[in-house]
């Protein structure tokens, strides 16, 4: 049983492979043939290398160079590649509705004149490789010629004579449209075609005869002059120029009346932007003359050339580009006058006259370090004590460098000083000077500062040994971000208790009289007046809103005058936890308040060696404490008039 149906299985597959082999095949070989029929263009169409369109007396012709396709007739410039596709397209899909042999015409009494193909009002020309030997020395080329009649009867579909002039084809007419394109349908309007992110340099030559060469070259992500000076270049700027470039479009080619002198004899301005392995450079003439036609405000016209190519064309270039052109090495410049990671910086070492070098030092924290590095002060101290530390304030230290990298030259002073010049801009003493080291830089980023005789300020990078360093301009309010003293970046947190602490009691009293304003013990399980609960918040986080001077004293001068100690607060606070509770006592000495937003408290420096402003919450609540049983409140109202 099992031999039979093996044999039955067998033979059914056999009649299914004979089907397929004998039948499928030929409906494909047939359906193929029916296919590469109704194509007007064999393998001709396969690789075009030129096309001809002739048309009475109206002659456009297309040649490709490598992978671009340019218009050679009646002007040589390079073909917009959407109408080239759109033919090439047309050709190779170009298909049929019908046909008929030539041969038979006669027998119907009619003649090529009849279908309009004697004299076609279209005759097509075109070129092409051999597809099947791409690579034969010589690379033959076919020549085969397209002749378009008239259209049918229905006014749809139009006649076409075979490229052997044995058969008349009837096609579709998108034929006829894709041929009549005129040069302005076909040309590309783009003078630059060099995108953005391929630019790899822009150079600008202006006209004799100062014949200043301006060259900016990219380097992966940066610009840079190298002529005529060697500088750092705007990155948005350059890319905006480029941009600007790319937007050019021809406006007129000029095939009559051309200028007396060509752009080309006597270039105004000379742009070349490369590419990869590609330039291009547009070499602009004179003015053109307004049109009769011209609007107010319109862009200026130029006359044109494109470098290799006769060409003679206006174009329009927008007022800010060319003033951004021909004032290149200014407008194009980078005005950020140090260009730094601020995360890479470890040390900021500043200096002034007659004062201590200070170091601002980071500190490495591990993975905290990114977010919110801790930084330090280091100063030099005397041979034998070493140098002296104690904690930055994050903030001001990161301000700090965010305002250099900010800093940005006003004008551009001087790319070649002279002794004389660094002398009155102030370099021979310069009022600061600020060293970034980086990590993984082998060399630092210094800046010095200087100011002249009117007090406006100027920045050169490098060190003194450097005189040929370009000067810059800059803004005046810098040099109050770069202060000398320790106390400017002395870290603003003078303590924080931990989670488990409490403040258990708070005196505060008046040293003169020796009065207690107040003494108070504080119980958790009941809530303090407001006043003293805003004073225990600010206990708790202590901070100072600024530093007056670099370590305590007994007297402290406020507004043009010296000024004792007031009232001393006292704060004790308990910690639980270990082996028991835990008991510290801080104490700060207070002035009077000092207008509406200063008052000043101090630290022996058996605690926190400081003197310093309060923050105004602080100020407030202490005011309530000490004025406010003193305080009369607000006038009454004033009464009534009589009779009312």
């Amino acid at each position: 049983m099992r031999t039979k149906v093996t044999l039955v299985l067998l033979f059914l597959n056999v009649a299914l492979f004979f089907f397929i082999f004998q039948f499928e095949r030929r409906w494909r070989t047939e359906d193929a043939w029916r296919v590469a029929r109704a194509n007007v263009l064999g393998a001709e169409a396969a690789d075009i290398r030129s096309l001809e369109i002739t048309g009475g007396t109206h002659v456009l012709a297309l040649a490709k160079r490598g992978e671009a396709w340019f218009v050679t007739s009646p002007l040589e410039w390079p073909a917009n590649p959407n109408a080239v596709s759109r033919i090439l397209t047309e050709l190779q899909f170009l298909k049929h509705e019908t046909s008929f042999n030539v041969s038979d015409l006669t027998k119907n009494g009619q003649t090529l004149a009849d279908y309009g193909l004697d004299q076609p009002r279209l005759t097509l020309t075109l070129t092409s490789g051999d597809p099947a030997n791409p690579s034969l020395v010589g690379n033959p080329t076919r020549v085969t010629r397209l002749r378009i009649g008239d259209l049918t009867k229905d006014n749809l579909r139009l006649y076409l004579l075979s490229p052997d002039g044995e058969r008349i084809h009837v096609v579709s007419q998108s034929l006829a449209r894709s041929l009549g394109l005129t040069f302005d349908d076909l040309r590309a309007d783009a003078l630059f075609t060099i995108p953005v992110f391929e630019a790899r340099s822009l150079n600008l030559q202006t006209a004799a005869p100062a014949s200043l060469r301006i060259r900016l070259r990219r380097d992966g992500s940066r610009w840079s002059f190298e002529t005529p000076i060697v500088a750092r270049a705007s990155k948005n700027a350059a890319e905006l120029a480029i941009n600007g470039l790319n937007a050019l479009r021809v406006e007129t080619f000029l095939t009559t009346n051309p200028p007396a002198t060509l752009p080309a004899e006597k270039p105004s301005l000379r742009i070349t932007v490369e590419g990869n392995s590609r330039r291009e450079t547009l070499i602009l003439g004179d003015p053109a003359p307004p049109a009769g036609d011209a609007r107010k405000g319109e862009a200026p016209a130029y006359y044109a050339q494109l470098e290799g190519r006769r060409a003679l064309f206006t174009v329009r270039l927008p007022a800010a580009l060319m003033d951004t052109l021909r004032t290149a090495q200014v407008a194009l410049r980078e005005t950020r006058v140090l260009d730094f990671d601020g995360t890479a910086v470890n040390a900021v070492t500043l200096a002034a006259p007659n004062q201590p070098e200070l170091v601002l030092q980071r500190l490495e924290t591990g993975a905290q370090a990114a977010e919110r590095p801790a930084w330090q002060i280091l100063r030099r101290g005397a041979a034998a004590a070493g140098p002296q530390t104690q904690p930055a304030d994050p903030a001001s230290v990161q301000r700090l460098l965010d305002q250099l990298a900010r800093l940005t030259a006003t004008d551009f002073k001087s790319d070649a000083p002279t002794a004389a010049d660094l002398e009155a801009w102030g370099f021979n003493r310069p009022e600061r000077e600020v060293v970034l080291t980086l990590v993984g830089s082998p060399a630092p980023v210094a800046l010095q500062f200087g100011t002249d005789a009117q007090r406006h300020v100027y920045a050169r990078l490098g060190p003194s040994a450097n005189p040929g360093a370009s000067v810059y301009a800059v803004d005046a309010a810098i040099l109050r971000e770069l202060p000398v003293g320790p106390r400017a970046w002395r870290e603003r947190l003078l303590r924080e208790l931990p989670a488990g602490a409490r403040l258990t009691a708070l005196k505060l009293t008046e040293l003169a009289s020796g009065r207690v304003l107040l003494d108070l013990a504080l119980d958790a399980g009941t809530a303090p007046p407001p006043a003293v609960t805003a004073v225990l918040t600010h206990l708790h986080t202590l901070r100072a809103k600024a530093f007056l001077l670099d370590q305590f004293e007994d007297r402290v001068n406020l507004a043009g005058e010296e000024r004792p100690w007031r009232y001393r607060l006292e704060a004790t606070a308990t910690l639980v936890g270990g082996a028991g509770e835990q008991t510290s006592r801080t104490t700060l000495l207070l002035t009077s308040r000092v207008g509406g937003d200063l008052q000043v408290a101090g630290s022996p420096a058996s605690e926190f060696n400081a003197v310093f402003s309060l923050e105004q919450p602080l100020l407030d609540a202490l005011w309530t404490l000490t004025e406010g049983p003193r305080d009369p409140g607000p006038p009454p109202a004033p009464a009534p008039a009589p009779g009312r």
